[in-house]
């Protein structure tokens, strides 16, 4: 039988893969506790960084139905980074933290309940952050509304251009 304390910790690690918008999966051997501080304040409000057990983990992960590949990669000393913002700027945070310390290696994740390997969170990490796409996409709209305003504005200007020519070869024919 379970002991009530690693259910318990089952449980709240499979309300935390259900809860997040996606789970980073890092090798964390040779980091300092001070280069974990570190890793957690860079990460901020977007992230929770979790070192921990493999066992209870995979059975959480298979609890919360999360896909086999992932599960796979609870091998070695594991931790765990539970997106609640912005995927893309954690990822960025891993990433830029992986090249400067070097023991963190990405292992892989799950995201959006799809598998991502480290290459693809490295290409995720690649993008802009949310509010920047958003803030391009809005203003790629504000172009096309300029756009149609301009066109819908010059269909009467041509209309009453053409009206007066008529009306002046009218008046030099008269």
């Amino acid at each position: 039988m379970a002991r009530p304390d690693k259910a318990a910790a089952v449980a709240e690690l499979k309300e935390e893969f259900q809860s997040s918008q996606g789970a980073v999966l890092t090798e964390y051997r040779g980091l300092s506790v001070a280069q974990v501080s570190q890793l957690r304040r860079n990460l901020g409000q977007n992230a929770r960084f979790r070192i921990v057990k493999n066992t209870l983990t995979k059975i959480a992960a298979t609890e919360a139905g999360l896909d086999e590949r992932v599960i796979d990669l609870f091998e070695g000393p594991t931790a765990i980074a539970f997106v609640r913002g912005d995927v893309v700027e954690t990822a960025k945070g891993l990433r830029d933290f992986s090249k400067a310390n070097a023991p963190l290696v990405i292992k892989g994740g799950v995201i959006d309940d799809r598998a991502m390997t480290p290459e693809q969170i490295n290409q995720l990490a690649d993008l802009e952050s949310r509010e920047v796409l958003l803030s391009k996409l809005a203003g790629a709209l504000k172009a096309k509304q300029g756009q149609a305003a301009r066109l819908f504005q010059a269909l009467p200007t041509k209309t009453v251009r053409l009206a007066q020519a008529l009306h002046d070869k009218r008046s030099d024919e008269a």
